[in-house]
């Protein structure tokens, strides 16, 4: 399931959406998914149902959900506070694996050749090795949701990207930027971080990542949590972008954590 992002004065979602968060008081009709963030101050978008491989997004960014068991059960996990680190980093690691699987549909370049089975000659198709594919997680709780990438994703590399928040202001600082200069051209680029709450993370690594030479269109975004205050800067500084998550929650607290969310993913999935 996909949400194209507009900046528009209302965020109108399917019902199964809604119906997710049907406990919450800012539901105003099944098919209207009012979303307030901190200071009671709305941060509301524009979305509409679309199937990723009929999509011409155009400028819009599009949020994707996808509706799969396995990805329902593995968030259920992670948000009991009783789910102990070793479990919690096992599921945060097993839900990256679904999401990537699901991102890297009819995006990944293919060549087709033959080759000889025990049974005969057959026409094949593999994951063209000589495309770039780079996986950026954003450390600490990115590691533990990128962990299982490389078994989904043939000839991948891995450049590491720090980046912390300051728990007063919410402003992002770059610590650790692994990064090459320059990606090769042509490079499609997943960024790993698992909760998007206030966006200040997310935005400033996309634009870490574009600045090197990588267009919107080429970069997908993995998180396990999404907001809308993210998703709105998100929308309004890299239009054309895709974001995977396996879940959307309505609103930030006053400390800007995402609500209900799961608590902080990095010492969670470290047991600090």
């Amino acid at each position: 399931m996909a949400f194209a992002i507009n900046n528009s004065p209302l965020f109108q979602c399917p019902q199964h959406i809604s119906a997710l968060n049907s406990a919450c008081h800012d539901i105003i009709n099944p098919k209207v998914f009012r979303l307030d963030c901190r200071k009671r101050r709305a941060v509301i978008m524009n979305c509409q149902t679309t199937a990723e491989k009929k999509i011409v997004s155009g400028d819009r960014m599009l949020v994707f959900v996808p509706p799969h068991p396995l990805i329902k059960h593995w968030i259920s996990v992670l948000r009991n506070e009783q789910t102990p680190c070793a479990i919690f980093r096992n599921a945060m690691a097993e839900l990256g694996r679904l999401l990537i699987y699901e991102a890297s549909r009819e995006w990944l370049p293919t060549i087709s050749g033959e080759i000889q089975s025990p049974m005969g000659a057959v026409s094949v198709e593999f994951v063209d090795p000589r495309e770039p594919i780079a996986i950026v997680p954003i450390l600490r709780a990115g590691l533990a949701l990128a962990e299982h990438a490389s078994s989904v994703l043939p000839a991948t590399k891995t450049y590491h990207l720090g980046i912390s928040r300051d728990e007063e202001t919410l402003q992002p600082t770059v610590y650790l930027n692994k990064l090459p200069k320059k990606f090769p051209e042509g490079s499609r680029v997943f960024v790993v971080d698992p909760m998007l709450a206030t966006g200040g993370t997310i935005v400033a690594a996309i634009q870490l990542i574009k600045d090197r030479g990588v267009d919107n269109k080429q970069i997908k975004v993995i998180s396990a949590v999404a907001a809308p205050p993210a998703l709105q800067k998100l929308s309004e500084n890299f239009p054309g972008l895709h974001v995977y998550s396996g879940i959307l929650d309505p609103y930030l607290n006053d400390k800007g954590f995402i609500f209900p969310g799961l608590g902080d993913a990095g010492d969670r999935s470290f047991g600090t």
